[in-house]
């Protein structure tokens, strides 16, 4: 194992180690820090991206592909200029509307917001229509010198087979959103406003859907069966609705991608923005389904370890006995931060910084967000992080998860904020990287067998849950767009969907029939189509470099805070290439299976 380096240092390291701990951080964030009253100043900000865009438009009729490479890099810094101060008003929109989604100010704004930020992209895009005709010696002639910009121009080439004509584009633009984004926000608006009914120690309990899920892992499992059931009961009753607003997110991605654009299948869209080969996500999923058989014999051996009898869906999340703890918001974020400086204290200090500045909302409430997400603005930003914290021990672990996010963003600072975001696979690997870390500091920890029995449970579940499940969510995703475009009702795919989770979970456990309705209660499924694939790559990608790291110790750390700094800036396949990562081979990603499998097998020693 890697020499934890942080545990030793002088007197006045300790000491100040000592005062970080006794330090209490903010539990709202602050927005004043995303823009300065944004609300009020709306046509001041908007103007001022506007006089921007004017400039810009003003160079069209220059453009040529002979032209002077500095007024092409003249005119790149000032498409920076307007992504920034486009992406800090459109973040306030969206935080402020976080908080609350019932608000009816901040819904209100952040539809100005979008209808006006889409207004004035709409007149630039003419840039990336006129830079995709350039032809190649005069493109790679002015991508001379702009440094690490030029991933972000090759790939506006690269979508040059799928581009409309302008007029086209500029519609498109304009009726995602009032179409594919207003119904999206539907779907939001409806889910957030749910409430639930438990009983619990014989009072009847009314909820959101971010109180009940802890139930869903309740160490009674007459209450995870309980909570379950009315989750599905609650979209059940809905299902016509919200599988309407499904059917209609499914037809529009058709209707755009695949007729005007001629994307060859649906999820190739989202390969390409990825700038994954269809290739390797064949292969990913692929194996994915091959290995399923590992998590069957893994919620096998989970049943006789926590004395479930007979084992169902219902119950493979229920805890071990060791469990039932609750932790205080304050020791989470402490835990988090050692973990994170048992690995890299610069990482952690970015950590920390993040809380520190008041730039995490942690708590739940009514009518908040559900989930947890991380927003890297701009790269000068320190980003923000919405949690929706109840003390549950998963909650530290989506703690350490966002936390990798955001430290990410950071790490990768020195670049355009056109190419400090990474690519969507690569973008998990910090977060999940972020849990590894944290699940391992936890079992260095503690000597207890029964507790590291319960850690190593903990990391299984995880791993299916984002790694198998997730694959098995693009699985339906493939199906249902197929079946839609053939005419099919919500009820034919919420037979679909349930059949793919029988054969994900085998002969040897019963899924009760209201786990048909699961999907609709997938955010991703409605708001990104195919996203999820980029958890089962990520989480998988991980374990292979969390390997590396357990082999090589300290002299792994700065490669990995080099992969980080790339950001997004080159290719995935030449990022993962510098650590010897072939993402179109399958013996690659069962690699990642064989690790679980090592964990399953080590977990069955202990019975």
């Amino acid at each position: 194992m890697p020499v934890k380096t942080n545990r030793r240092g002088s007197a006045s390291h300790t000491a100040s180690v000592l005062k970080k701990q006794n330090r209490t951080y903010p539990e709202r964030w602050d927005l004043t820090h995303v823009a300065e009253d944004p609300v009020q100043r709306f046509e001041i900000l908007a103007g001022e991206i506007e006089a921007k865009v004017s400039r810009f438009e003003s160079a069209r009729a220059r453009l040529s592909p002979t032209m002077e490479a500095s007024h092409f890099h003249s005119l790149l810094k000032l498409s920076e200029d307007i992504a920034a101060a486009s992406s800090r008003l459109s973040a306030y929109a969206y935080l402020w509307f976080s908080e609350n989604t019932k608000d009816l100010a901040a819904r209100s704004f952040k539809t100005k917001v979008e209808e006006r930020l889409t207004a004035l992209q709409n007149r630039l895009v003419f840039f990336d229509l006129w830079w995709q005709s350039v032809d190649a010696n005069n493109s790679r002639r002015l991508m001379t010198g702009v440094g690490t910009l030029q991933y972000h121009l090759e790939t506006i080439r690269r979508f040059q087979p799928h581009t409309l004509s302008e007029p086209e584009e500029k519609i498109v633009n304009i009726k995602n959103i009032t179409g594919r984004t207003a119904v999206h926000s539907l779907y939001d608006v409806v889910t957030n406003a749910f409430t639930f009914t438990l009983t619990v120690k014989g009072k009847r309990k009314t909820m959101s859907r971010e109180e009940l899920t802890p139930y869903l892992r309740h160490a009674e499992g007459r209450l995870r069966e309980a909570a379950y059931r009315e989750l599905y009961r609650v979209y059940a009753d809905q299902h016509d609705l919200l599988g309407e607003i499904y059917k209609a997110l499914v037809n529009d991605w058709k209707a755009e991608n695949l007729q005007l654009r001629r994307f060859s299948s649906p999820i190739a869209t989202r390969n390409l923005g990825n700038d994954i080969p269809d290739k390797a996500v064949t292969s990913l999923l692929r194996v994915c389904q091959k290995n399923a058989g590992i998590f069957q014999q893994y919620f096998r051996i989970k049943a006789r370890l926590c004395k479930i009898k007979p084992m169902s869906r219902y119950h493979i999340y229920a805890p071990h006995r060791t469990e039932q703890k609750s932790y205080r918001y304050q020791d989470a974020v402490r835990m988090v931060l050692d973990a994170y400086r048992g690995f890299s204290p610069q990482l952690a200090d970015m950590a920390e910084q993040v809380v520190r500045e008041g730039h995490i909302d942690a708590r739940t409430r009514p009518g908040k967000i559900g989930g947890a997400y991380c927003y890297s603005i701009v790269p000068s930003m320190t980003p923000y992080v919405l949690l929706n914290f109840t003390g549950e021990a998963r909650d530290i672990a989506t703690m350490a998860h966002e936390l990798g996010h955001a430290v990410h963003g950071m790490q990768a600072a020195r670049h355009s904020i056109f190419t400090f975001h990474s690519t969507l696979p690569l973008a998990e690997t910090a977060s999940v990287f972020g849990e590894r870390i944290l699940s391992d500091a936890l079992m260095t920890q503690e000597r207890d067998t029964k507790v590291k029995q319960g850690l190593l449970l903990n990391q299984l579940d995880d791993i299916y849950a984002t790694v198998l499940r997730q694959a098995y969510f693009v699985q339906f995703e493939n199906q249902a767009h197929e079946m839609i475009a053939q005419g099919a009702t919500v009820k034919d795919l919420a037979q679909t969907y349930l059949a793919e989770v029988r054969q994900q979970f085998g002969k040897g456990m019963k899924v009760p029939e209201e786990f048909q309705w699961e999907w609709l209660t997938i955010p991703h499924i409605f708001a990104s189509p195919f996203y999820c694939y980029a958890y089962s790559f990520g989480n998988l990608l991980v374990l292979a470099l969390y390997r590396m790291y357990q082999k090589e110790g300290a002299t792994f750390v700065p490669k990995y805070l080099d992969l980080l700094s790339t950001g997004g800036s080159e290719a995935p396949q030449a990022i993962l290439a510098k650590v010897g990562v072939d993402m179109a081979s399958e013996d690659f990603w069962q690699s990642g299976f064989d690790t679980i499998r090592e964990m399953v097998d080590q977990l069955e020693q202990t019975l």
